[in-house]
């Protein structure tokens, strides 16, 4: 049986997402029997992560500056902007290497069930962006939800006062779909195929 500090490490890492309590042990189990090479980097890279991860003031994405290179990246297309739900979905979006333009994360989706409303989510700061960053197109990458579905028909309506062109991704996502869990092909057939909202 493990120690009370192994116990521990296995009950932290059994809270990761689809890792359940057998999965963190057979984990734990090879962090340390390969202490050298994989349990002193792993910490090293947590701590260097901790110390120096921020939140992008301008989209919401992950990065260690702030601005992220996302946002300060001058290949990219500032006419475009992407709004997805989560930091996930954005990197789903960069795994595809498709999309050029920036993003901006809403940090969830409207949810009467869990009582997620519009002053919860990034919208003002979205709304802001539109006007300030010179913003032609928004492209909504929500997911094919029944809440995914409602946020979009609210920004939609919000962003009627703007004169800007609003699209959602098309075929290749099925209903019920999140963008993390879909491969690089469905992503960019979504994206080539979206549609004026």
């Amino acid at each position: 049986m493990a120690g009370n500090d192994i116990e521990k490490l296995i009950k932290q890492i059994s809270k990761l997402p689809s890792l359940g309590t057998r999965s963190a042990r057979r984990i734990v189990l090879q962090l340390l029997e390969k202490k050298e090479t994989l349990l002193l980097p792993l910490i090293e890279s947590l701590e260097t992560v901790a110390e120096n991860i921020k939140i992008c003031p301008t989209c919401g994405n992950f990065d260690t500056v702030a601005p992220c290179t996302v946002c300060t990246s001058a290949v990219r297309d500032g006419s475009q902007l992407c709004v997805v739900q989560d930091v996930a979905d954005l990197w789903a979006m960069e795994r595809v290497s498709f999309f050029k333009g920036k993003y901006h994360v809403l940090g969830g989706i409207l949810s009467a069930l869990d009582g997620i409303v519009p002053e919860d989510l990034n919208i003002e700061s979205l709304l802001s962006r539109i006007g300030s960053e010179g913003i032609k197109e928004i492209i909504l990458a929500l997911p094919a939800t029944v809440d995914g579905q409602i946020t979009s028909h609210y920004l939609v309506s919000r962003l009627k006062e703007y004169d800007i062109k609003v699209t959602t991704l098309a075929q290749g996502i099925p209903m019920g779909a999140e963008l993390d869990y879909m491969d690089e092909g469905t992503i960019q057939l979504a994206l080539n195929s979206r549609r004026l909202l």
